[in-house]
């Protein structure tokens, strides 16, 4: 096994490398506030069986899940993903016996609406088929929490008893982010987990409630491990297209005290300047009422301040983008955005549609769509220089994304609950002419999104800001939907009474057709006999 632990302290911080202390095979360190990720790199040996039975069978595998709260980001783990358990799939072989969704089900609960990743998963479109930048099956659920991952691995990698195990399991139920990442290039499944900051209150099945104000570090290296710590801080690049960390490094087992170091690289994703940071945010509701064609509608605090990123690269071109993760219950017309209509798009602030893959059928309801939904990538419009002149620093800027509703199963009930996580915003942008994006080592791809632009692409993510605030906003928006009560009618009642229209429709339309006398010609047929009787 390998393990990476990085922390990344704000620079006001900084860690005294004398309050490090290296052992043997021990590196101790207590009171250390900060972001923090921690890689594990296993063997297909050293995983449970199963797991390494059914990897045995992938091309590649790359599962991303993120929390319905809102939490910071942080260089240089800058990317988002919306709410929810995240899938990008290739197989080995096509047309192979799958046990993917049977696998999904075990590790993160049985409730995933899964049958088969031919039935299940979309297939998500690729800008080039030589140059592939996403995986060829797409899958999503919205998943509020991982417990049903943290008793998995409790009773497949904990031993019994094991305190020390179960408390660390444990903190995945307050992580903010968790991916899982298999090629069958490396034979190797790489596990992240990133907690945006030093947990207060979480829950621990050993000692119920436990407080932590800071992170206490006591890494240990086995014989055969290889566990590398940094300590960092994030500090300006001079490059605009980079993101630059100093700190201290440590090889626990080698290293015999922290190591300074200073090193940069390209990134994909970066956060806005400090003087803009904090006027890029967003949040998200459905005007009311829902009914069957709710609108969605991103709100932004102000005109004034929705502007391209002042750090972007000089001569850099940008456009804001949203994309929409769309359970199969919800769906946009496509026809709608395709159309280019710039009176469409000038009511409701969006421009081209980029695009859109997954269940698109405008008729069926939802009991009968197999796919788990769609998705979509649609470019917004910003205001322009006159209209941001005109605005005040208070006047939002609302952009709106009609979209449908499908029919539900009839209940005993007039409505049923659905949800949708929120969509997430970000500036796309170019880099220099001769930038190339290589493997970073904090790099995160097979994000659903990313594989939809050019390999010369530089993401800035604005923060999704709920309106009841951090503490009590949820990432995820509730819409009631109007179904068939089977308290005032029955299907087959239904069924009957739609027979009976059309049929009464039917007979109508025939009456219409058939040609009827008419008091002129029976007029001209009463002459017409008196000529014959003269």
């Amino acid at each position: 096994m390998r393990r990476r632990s990085t922390y990344i302290t704000h620079p006001s911080r900084a860690v005294n490398p004398d309050d490090i202390q290296v052992r043997q095979r021990q590196l101790l360190l207590g009171a250390l506030k900060a972001a923090r990720e921690e890689r594990l790199t296993f063997g297909l040996e050293e995983l449970p069986a199963e797991v390494a039975e059914y990897l045995r069978e992938c091309h590649e595998l790359h599962v991303r899940w993120a929390p319905e709260h809102p939490y910071n980001t942080t260089a240089p783990f800058l990317s988002r993903i919306s709410p929810g358990l995240h899938v990008q799939y290739t197989p080995l072989h096509e047309g192979q016996v799958d046990r993917l969704c049977n696998l999904l089900r075990k590790v993160f609960g049985k409730q995933l609406r899964c049958d088969s990743p031919d039935a299940t998963f979309i297939s998500p479109p690729l800008i080039s088929e030589r140059f592939a930048q996403t995986s060829s099956l797409q899958y999503y659920s919205l998943l509020p929490s991982l417990k049903p991952l943290v008793a998995y691995i409790y009773h497949a990698v904990c031993a019994q008893n094991d305190l020390p195990c179960l408390h660390t399991v444990s903190l995945l139920n307050i992580a903010d982010s968790v991916d899982f990442d298999y090629d069958s290039i490396s034979h190797a499944l790489t596990f992240t987990v990133f907690w945006s900051k030093q947990p207060a209150v979480f829950y621990d099945p050993v000692g119920e409630f436990t407080t932590l104000d800071a992170w206490n570090l006591d890494v240990q290296s086995r014989k055969d491990d290889r566990v590398e710590v940094g300590i960092l801080s994030a500090s300006p690049a001079t490059d605009p297209s980079d993101l630059q960390l100093s700190g201290f490094l440590t090889v626990v087992g080698e290293d015999d005290h922290p190591k300074a170091t200073l090193f940069s690289f390209p990134s994909r994703h970066h956060s806005f300047g400090p003087d803009q940071a904090r006027f890029q945010g967003y949040s998200v509701s459905f005007d009311e009422p829902t009914g069957l064609h709710p609108t969605l509608r991103i709100s932004f605090p102000s005109a004034v301040s929705l502007t391209e990123p002042m750090n972007k690269p000089p001569g850099s071109v940008c456009a804001l983008q949203t994309y929409l993760t769309l359970p199969s219950h919800i769906f946009a017309d496509k026809y709608a955005f395709l159309s280019n209509d710039p009176l469409f798009q000038k009511l409701h602030h969006v421009g081209q549609l980029h695009s859109i893959a997954g269940e698109t059928d405008l008729e069926a309801p939802n009991y009968v769509v197999r796919k788990w939904g769609s998705t979509m990538l649609l470019e917004l419009q910003t205001p322009n220089s006159s209209v941001r002149e005109m605005s005040a620093a208070n006047d939002v800027w609302d952009v709106t994304i009609p979209l449908h509703l499908r029919y539900l199963e009839p209940k005993n009930g007039s409505s049923s609950e659905v949800e949708m996580p929120w969509p997430i915003v970000f500036w796309a942008c170019t880099a220099d002419d001769g930038t190339k994006f290589p493997v970073n080592p904090f790099d995160r791809i097979q994000l659903g999104f990313e594989g939809l632009f050019g390999p010369r692409t530089m993401f800035y993510h604005l923060d999704p800001v709920p309106t009841g605030g951090a503490a009590l906003g949820r990432l995820v928006e509730r819409i009631s939907v109007p179904v068939l009560d089977l308290n005032a009618a029955t299907p087959s009642t239904i069924e009957y009474l739609t027979i009976g229209a059309i049929a009464l429709g039917f007979l109508w339309v025939l009456l219409k057709l058939k040609p009827w006398p008419t008091a002129r010609s029976t007029r001209d047929k009463q002459v017409s006999g008196t000529k014959k009787k003269q």
